[in-house]
Order: C-alpha cells, then structure tokens, then sequence
C-alpha cells in the first residue's frame, strides 16, 4: 500500500462510495410530529484559481495506483467472502464431485472478478475527474496543494515509498516470531473447541474430506459393542 497515493485519493473517493451505499440501505424513520433539526451551515468553499486546478489535477494523476487498487478490493471483497462461506460446505457435495465443483466455484469467482472490475474501475477513473478533483479544490488551499504535491514529487518521497515495504516486511516478520508461543496455544486451543462441536478432531494435514485448510477430520467411529454369545461355550 502506498501512501502517497492511498492518503488522498482513496480516502475521499472510498468516503464517498461508503456514504453512498449507507444512504442507499439507511432510510431514517422520523415522527411525523418531530420537526426536522435545522441542516448545518455548509462549510465554506475555497475559492479556486487557474494554479489551484492545476495543482489539483496533478493530484488526481497521482491517484491512479490507489484507484486499481480501490476498486479491485470492492470487487474482490464479496467475492472472497462467498469462497470463504463456501469452504466447509463442500463436504455436503458428493465425493465424487467435489473436486469439480471445487473447481467450478472457484472459476465462477475469477470470471466475476474480470468482468466486474473494468467496469467499476472506469467509474472510479470517471469519478477522480469531477467528485474528486472537486474535493479536492473545495477543502485545500492553494498553498496546501503546493506543499503535498511537491512532498508527492519530492526524492525523499520517492525513497519513503521504496523504503516502507522492506521496513513493513521485517516488522511483520518479527511480530509473527514474538507472538508464535503466546498465539498458537490459543489457536490450538479453538480448533480443539471447534473440532469438538462438530464431532471431529483436529488433524496437522486436512483430508480430502474435511473443509481445506482447517485442519480437522471426522471423529474415527467408536468400535462396535461384541454381541453376546447365543449360547455359553461348552469347556
């Protein structure tokens, strides 16, 4: 993720698209006897100049990595969450086409990714050019923008940017190492939990048969109760 360009772009443009599906699901219910709250007095808007458009623009340019990757999430997100919904169903299909119909999930999640994200990327370049770009104008200075769009275009920048991933990696490395004795009882500890509601128990290696990756298996049958003789043997 890449400040210099998620900072901005990203957090007004997602602000945006949040805000607009909140409205479109939230209808308020008011009393009909309630008076309507008097509307807050708009913020006042900057005015504008030929500099300060330019500037702006040069901005929304430096958003195009940040839109890809906004708009590749919205469209990836339900996606990962219906594969993960789906995950321990598949033990409900036949053995025989489990295989397949793993398959076939997977390849209906791909096909609605590539065909869903061009369109919501072009929107999102459609809207950088007029809500965001507008945004932008009406909350910074001109001042303001001529100090963030040389920090963007500085060399410091550019090292920061190069830098964080590698410094990210080793933080993430390193918390991982720490936390290992105190996270992975606890891990443990729930698939155990998990494993015994459901009637299995854990195992290191997921069969075929168990949901992937988690690691359990069903419960061995308890061996069955020796039926009693018809008659007592004879010395």
């Amino acid at each position: 993720m890449k400040l210099n360009k998620l900072s901005i772009g990203s957090a007004i443009l997602g602000l945006a698209l949040a805000s607009t599906a909140a409205l479109a699901q939230v209808t308020p219910q008011v009393p009909a006897t309630t008076p309507a709250a008097p509307a807050a007095p708009a913020a006042p808007k900057l005015p504008s100049s030929p500099v300060k458009i330019d500037l702006a623009q040069r901005l929304v340019a430096m958003q195009s990595g940040s839109l890809d990757g906004l708009s590749r999430n919205l469209v990836e997100t339900p996606a990962r969450q219906m594969l993960s919904a789906a995950e321990p169903l598949i033990v409900r299909v036949p053995a025989e086409k489990r295989e397949a119909a793993a398959k076939q999930i997977q390849a209906d999640a791909r096909k609605y990714v590539d065909e869903t994200y061009p369109i919501v990327r072009k929107r999102a370049g459609e809207l950088s050019n007029t809500q965001l770009q507008t945004a932008i104008e009406e909350k910074f200075t001109e001042d303001e923008l001529r100090q963030i769009v040389a920090f963007l275009e500085s060399p410091a920048n550019k090292k920061l940017q190069q830098t964080l991933p590698e410094v990210s990696n080793a933080l993430a490395q390193k918390l991982v190492a720490d936390t290992r004795p105190s996270v992975e009882p606890r891990i443990k500890a729930l698939e155990a939990s998990i494993a015994k509601q459901l009637g299995m128990t854990p195992n290191a290696a997921a069969p075929a048969s168990g949901p992937a990756g988690s690691g359990l298996k069903p419960a061995a049958p308890k061996p069955a109760a020796p039926k009693p003789s018809g008659s007592a043997s004879k010395p």
